[in-house]
């Protein structure tokens, strides 16, 4: 079982059926979220990242964050759990600027932060401001990444996205790429950093264009829940890449990968019919005990009639038992 000495919290460990359960926390300053198999899906809101989005590119490139402000609070308040924050500008100070929307966003919210590059330096100043333990968004299995990406983890005492490619590409053999996704755990852990805080991302491949690619990811989940024992996450959106209603073809690829394992994933928490998609998995995987997020969220409020009549009868009530 994997133990964090520190703080005497067990991360592995049998549920209450004997299967093996891996948690993952993340934290900001003041605030935890728990990945695993036996908690409510976790939301990381996608929307802070600049790639595809030339106003917010520009914006970023010349220090004006007023959208990623806003982006910010609008994902938390749609339910985001965690955020991701990019700042993957083409000939910017990516460090000084990922540093700066770190300490932002940090000091707008308290849900906790998966901070993503491709470049290390970056990487290294958004943990270097860090308030919490980060997730690290992201390592994959070629031996310079590896070497350059778990050390800065380990340092910053965070968790890391593995992503399941390597130097010879992305596998259209699922087992391939499990087995990549094995590599990397296991470097992850000659590094000392626990399997726990290791998220693996199969890679979703568009389905438009790879008609097999649903299946591919279904396999690989349930690869890493039974054998591997990790927590995952993808970007839910590559599902649906060139098709139309985007929004139905993820809301039913989420709840199809949230039954096979997945346990996490970078989405936009904007999206009303994603959302209600991942409340109902949780409720059918029985995260959400007598379904009270569910009931919470969408019930409908009374109407005033509604309200009015259930005052008279609560009056008979009072009346009828003097």
């Amino acid at each position: 079982m994997g133990v964090d000495h520190s703080t005497h919290t067990q991360f592995i460990h049998l549920n209450s059926k004997g299967r093996s359960v891996t948690t993952t926390v993340i934290s900001s300053a003041s605030r935890e979220v728990r990945i695993g198999f036996d908690q409510r899906f976790c939301i990381i809101g996608e929307r802070i990242n600049p790639t595809g989005r030339k106003i917010l590119s520009e914006e970023m490139r010349q220090r004006d964050y007023s959208r990623v402000e806003a982006d910010a609070l609008a994902q938390v308040a749609a339910g985001a759990h965690m955020l991701d924050v990019n700042a993957g500008i083409p000939l910017a100070d990516e460090p000084a600027i990922l540093a700066e929307c770190v300490q932002l966003v940090q000091g707008l919210t308290d849900v906790p932060l998966s901070i993503d590059s491709s470049i290390v330096a970056a990487l290294e100043s958004g943990l270097s401001v860090y308030q919490g333990k980060a997730l690290v968004n992201s390592v994959t299995a070629e031996e310079e990444r590896l070497e350059s990406v778990l050390p800065l983890v380990k340092k910053f005492n965070a968790a890391v996205v593995a992503i399941s490619n390597d130097e010879t590409g992305i596998s259209e053999d699922p087992d391939v790429r499990f087995e990549v996704a094995r590599k990397i755990v296991e470097r992850a852990a000659d590094h000392g950093i626990p399997r726990h805080d290791v998220i693996v991302d199969p890679l979703v491949m568009p389905i438009g264009a790879l008609n097999d690619a649903g299946r591919q990811v279904i396999h690989i989940l349930r690869r890493l829940r039974e054998e591997l024992k990790v927590n995952s996450t993808c970007g839910a959106s590559n599902i649906s890449f060139g098709l139309p209603n985007r929004n139905g073809r993820n809301s039913a690829f989420l709840a199809m990968s949230i039954a096979a394992g997945m346990t996490s994933a970078i989405t936009n928490p904007m999206h009303a019919e994603v959302m209600q998609a991942v409340s109902g998995a949780d409720v059918m995987m029985g995260h959400d005990p007598d379904c009270l997020h569910w009931i919470r969220k969408y019930r409908e409020p009374a109407t005033s009639g509604q309200v009015g009549a259930r005052d008279q009868r609560r009056g008979r009530r009072r009346r009828s038992s003097k």
